[in-house]
């Protein structure tokens, strides 16, 4: 089945079973390898990308679900790595394997897209469902809120500079 959909603003046509995984079309269909497999149930967020702005896991969104819909992927997020959420995980030191900071960078670009100014809470909140298995939660929500300063051109960030 062809599934037409615009990935990373461009228009992309794939060959694929509509119900193959989103994920096994952009790593190995499209080779776009930097949304990661972690679990493949949807539990741990790594293969998170936006679907017309809302993180979804393409580990279980099948592709001919996304058929005329925009995908943004972590290549598609800013390729030069000029987005404030790249600079702010760079500045703050937040990958330690790296495996899971695709889909952390993803879901916090989705909340910042909707919440330029979140407080702990929200962040807290809208990262729940995105697992680090370095245990990296307290430099992510530092990088979230620095990365919300240099959206909002604040200083502070919904209670910014507390742990």
């Amino acid at each position: 089945m062809a599934v037409n959909l615009t990935l990373n603003g461009k228009t992309v046509s794939v060959d694929v079973p509509a119900n193959m995984p989103l994920l096994w079309v952009l790593r190995d269909e499209l080779n776009l390898c930097g949304t990661k497999y972690g679990c493949g149930a949807g539990q741990c967020g790594a293969c998170t990308v936006h679907q017309d702005g809302v993180p979804v896991r393409s580990c279980l969104t099948p592709v001919g679900s996304v058929s005329g819909r925009k995908i943004t992927t972590i290549e598609g997020l800013s390729p030069e790595g000029a987005h404030v959420l790249q600079k702010a995980w760079i500045e703050m030191d937040v990958p330690q394997c790296g495996y899971c900071q695709a889909g952390q960078l993803m879901t916090a670009a989705a909340l910042l897209a909707k919440n330029p100014n979140p407080s702990d809470a929200e962040i807290e909140n809208a990262m729940d469902g995105n697992l680090c298995r370095c245990g990296t939660y307290t430099r992510i929500k530092k990088a979230v809120r620095l990365a919300s300063r240099m959206l909002t051109g604040t200083n502070a960030s919904g209670g910014a500079n507390n742990e």
